[in-house]
């Protein structure tokens, strides 16, 4: 068993300079992901039951939810938290900047699902995609993505402020976001239920399908710690990928975090469609 440093007033102090004198502090995105449109009937409407996917399918989906909503969620994190910082003069350690960032991933993930649905209709001429569907998914999904983007920065300041090694503040903010994320779906689901019918109630069905999107959007969380290239750079095993430096230029840090969590997503998502029977994720 590892022995966790002692925090002293000293290290609390380092740590504090850290954060002033470093980029903004990053995070990860996080996203619910409906299946394919016809997973979404109508509220009237008797759901079929679900069709077993193979392989292939599940790949599909997996790169297009990276495209269309995770790497949007970790860019508009890092906008927010250069917005939040730089400009509205939020300290990394306020709640006022916690909450301006998780607004930032829901932003992405909203305009990214949006955009990306009304390209592939436009481009493909697919009349089974419906705007209005596909508007009240990615107002789900960004509610969930606030919850887990708002919770990042805390999260991860109270993990290094522990002076924990690299690794268990990674598999921490997994599991912690991953959390947040999954709780923020379920509250989803419960109030936008009501007035939208493309979201579907809370069941025991859909409980099992949004834990194990939220098990891939904590790896994508997980692996945006990598970004904080000040933090135990020489335990960071992602800083050679991900890390943003102070003389990383301010858009590209945004794109080097979409990429962080898009890496995470897709690793763990990957993972996930090797090990589990069809008809099993949320993919399916």
């Amino acid at each position: 068993m590892s022995t966790v440093p002692a925090c002293t007033e000293d290290s609390v102090k380092k740590n504090n300079a850290r954060q002033i004198h470093t980029d903004p502090p990053r995070r990860s995105v996080a996203l619910d992901f409906e299946a394919p449109p016809m997973h979404f009937p109508a509220k009237e409407e008797e759901a079929a039951a679900p069709t077993p996917s193979g392989i292939a399918n599940r790949l599909k989906v997996t790169a297009e939810v990276t495209v269309s909503k995770i790497f949007p969620a970790g860019f508009g994190w890092q906008s927010s938290s250069i917005l939040a910082e730089d400009y509205l003069g939020y300290s990394a350690d306020s709640v006022a900047f916690a909450l301006t960032t998780g607004l930032g991933d829901a932003v992405g993930v909203f305009v990214g699902h949006s955009a990306f649905y009304a390209a592939k209709k436009a481009i493909t001429s697919d009349e089974s995609i419906d705007m209005n569907r596909e508007a009240q998914t990615g107002l789900l999904l960004a509610s969930a993505a606030f919850c887990s983007g708002t919770a990042w920065q805390p999260l991860v300041d109270m993990l290094q402020g522990m002076n924990l090694p690299f690794l268990q503040v990674f598999a921490g903010t997994w599991v912690g976001c991953g959390t947040a994320f999954y709780l923020g779906l379920r509250g989803a689901r419960e109030i936008l239920s009501g007035p939208f019918k493309h979201i579907h109630a809370p069941t025991f069905e859909n409980s099992i399908t949004d834990r194990s999107l939220s098990v891939a959007i904590g790896g994508a969380t997980g692996f945006f710690v990598g970004t904080d290239a000040a933090y135990l750079p020489s335990q960071n095993f992602l800083i050679n990928v991900v890390g943003i430096h102070d003389t990383t230029p301010a858009l590209a840090g945004c794109a080097i975090a979409g990429a962080s969590t898009s890496l995470g997503f897709l690793s763990t998502q990957t993972a996930l469609n090797a090990a589990y029977p069809a008809g099993k994720l949320w993919n399916d």
